[in-house]
């Protein structure tokens, strides 16, 4: 790969494979993503109401599932990210090629989902769905724009030699 794209990048920005660290956009969207597990696993450890921390956030419970849902594809990612290394199965190699589109079908689910909850559904208010429909755009436009991401989706990490 050529010098000029890492001239920005210090020794401190690469992992032990040689590779640039992921980006903290990447991590951040995956939180994103998944906030329907987030809210699950901080409900689950409220022993007094477990149930009204999820119907504060997600008033309507088939959102909730269907944030379950679309969540399921950043646990998929998860996995891919922690099992990307040199000895890594082939699938692994293959899913991190396309982990943009992984992240952009997964976001574009949850704003859909919240269009459905605005249209059919009528509990989010018309304010929170255009905010929320910016930040998905903001996303996607840092997906596609970034150099750092770009960079990251075109490296797997090898073996190095000792």
């Amino acid at each position: 790969m050529s010098k000029e794209l890492y001239a920005d990048y210090s020794i401190s920005d690469f992992d032990k494979y040689d590779c640039l660290k992921l980006s903290k956009g990447i991590y951040l969207l995956l939180l994103f993503i998944l906030r329907g597990y987030i809210i699950w696993l901080i409900s689950v450890t409220n022993m007094k109401d477990r149930i009204s921390t999820i119907q504060m956030i997600f008033p309507q419970t088939s959102m909730f599932y269907l944030s379950l849902l679309s969540g399921a594809i950043g646990l998929f990612l998860i996995l891919v990210i922690a099992l990307r290394k040199p000895e890594a199965a082939n699938w692994v190699k293959v899913c991190w090629q396309h982990c943009r589109k992984f992240l952009v079908f997964a976001i574009s689910f949850d704003l859909i989902i919240s269009f459905i909850g605005y249209f059919y559904w009528q509990i989010i208010s018309l304010n929170l769905l255009l905010t929320y429909a910016a930040v998905v755009i903001v996303f996607i436009g840092f997906l596609y724009r970034s150099q750092k991401v770009r960079l990251n989706i075109r490296e797997f990490p090898e073996k190095l030699p000792e």
